[in-house]
């Protein structure tokens, strides 16, 4: 018996609309299309580090509200969050990773991570020694796993690796919550 996920209470003040975003910047306030590509033009132009993962991190707060996500592929800030998963930096693959998370449950988007490669780069944040990561990788998957991707997805090695997290509840019952809500969803059908 698997342990169940969390509740988590979602009221409409948590999403913006065009309404709120009016009254959030007011009448000479920047829109949020261009205050999401100013950010990704300061992210190309930064050498530093630690400025990048701030920036992606930010990006990443962003992907979590439908409002954005036009924006999000407008901008190709999919792609970006994808190409950060493929750093060395550990920190620009735990945001990025957490981009793809909170964005990839709105089927257009989920297209762009698939057709963009996403699903290979998204399994390798499985062993990564990060734990939001790898609880960004199995969120991911669980969302991106369809008729369509369950062949690339469900690969004994993946629901291998799947299954250990399952099992480890007593290690972390944050991954052992999302991987047995995987495993219900995608194999028990």
């Amino acid at each position: 018996m698997c342990t169940p996920l969390p509740l988590v209470i979602v009221s409409a003040e948590m999403f913006t609309n065009e309404k709120r975003q009016i009254e959030r910047t007011g009448r000479s306030g920047n829109s949020r299309a261009q205050y999401l590509q100013e950010l990704v033009t300061e992210f190309q132009k930064t050498t530093s580090e630690e400025s990048k993962e701030k920036i992606l991190a930010h990006l990443a707060n962003f992907a979590y509200d439908p409002y954005n996500y036009t924006f999000l592929r407008q901008l190709n800030i999919l792609e970006l969050f994808l190409d950060c998963i493929t750093e060395p930096n550990e920190r620009l693959i735990e945001f990025g990773a957490g981009g793809i998370c909170n964005s990839c449950v709105d089927p257009a988007n989920a297209s762009i991570i698939v057709q963009c490669g996403g699903i290979p780069l998204i399994i390798q944040c499985l062993s990564s020694p990060v734990r939001n990561t790898v609880n960004y990788a199995l969120g991911s998957l669980y969302y991106l796993c369809t008729t369509s991707t369950k062949k690339e997805i469900l690969k004994p090695e993946v629901i291998e690796v799947i299954k250990r997290y399952a099992a480890a509840g007593d290690v972390n019952v944050s991954f052992s919550n999302l991987a047995n809500a995987f495993l219900e969803k995608h194999m028990n059908h």
